[in-house]
């Protein structure tokens, strides 16, 4: 068998394997559960600064539980989009580009924790209780690691079939 015209160059050709959707996509049919998870973990990063300070906001200024809740999800959401944006930007892709990468990688991702998160917290009455409760860290934190969980297996999918964070993967 002549493997001469296979593959000419003893480097790892990077930008090949990024440009078919990931590194992990092209050469084994879908990612893997490390990236899955490196990427939630990312996502999960800036949910959770900004829901927790939309939470600390909120009860500073003695809001209600509906204010203060969609003060921390839309933080939640501008947390978790500014980590990969400031990532491509660095990259030296323009801002309306990194804009449209962000928005692609990290909607679904942010979507579901936030989903499963806040269930969490609404369903457990933590939204009662006071920052200093256990009650209201327990249901924050337990929250997040569900969230977690539950949201690693949706970027696995979404990777392995070149979307979500596979389209960060290009300018890494």
């Amino acid at each position: 068998m002549d493997y001469s015209a296979h593959h000419t160059s003893t480097a790892h050709d990077h930008a090949a394997h990024q440009a078919a959707g990931g590194h992990d996509a092209h050469v084994h049919g879908g990612a893997s559960w490390g990236t899955a998870a490196k990427a939630t973990l990312h996502c999960l990063t800036g949910c959770a600064i900004g829901e927790i300070l939309g939470m600390v906001i909120g009860t500073a200024l003695l809001w209600g539980n509906l204010p203060t809740m969609v003060l921390a999800i839309a933080l939640a959401f501008v947390f978790g989009y500014s980590f990969t944006l400031f990532a491509v930007r660095r990259a030296g892709l323009g801002f309306k580009s990194a804009i449209r990468v962000a928005l692609a990688a990290d909607t679904v991702s942010i979507a579901v924790m936030e989903f499963v998160d806040n269930g969490i917290i609404a369903l457990s009455g933590a939204m009662d209780a006071h920052l200093s409760d256990a009650l209201f860290w327990t249901a924050l934190l337990g929250g997040f690691a569900v969230a977690f969980v539950i949201t690693t297996p949706v970027n696995k999918w979404m990777i392995g079939r070149g979307k979500g964070h596979a389209v960060v993967h290009a300018y890494h």
